[in-house]
């Protein structure tokens, strides 16, 4: 948790771990590094994670948190 608060949007999220990129450039990144590690994008889709979606749940921000670190 980030500043006591969840990020609720994707892109919000992205943008946490790529600040210095724009809102496109760090949903890209997120979503490579999600595809480069293949036990991240197993436990995101066991909790209901597309790569379509505009906002992320709770867990699916905890799963982020615990394979690539909070931000």
């Amino acid at each position: 948790m980030v500043n006591g608060s969840t990020p609720e949007s994707k892109a919000e999220l992205a943008r946490l771990y790529a600040p210095n990129l724009s809102e496109r450039g760090a949903l890209k990144r997120l979503q490579a590094w999600i595809d480069f590690n293949p036990r991240l994008a197993r436990a995101l889709a066991r909790a209901g994670y597309s790569r379509r979606q505009k906002l992320v749940t709770p867990r699916q921000v905890e799963i982020v948190y615990r394979y690539l670190g909070e931000p």
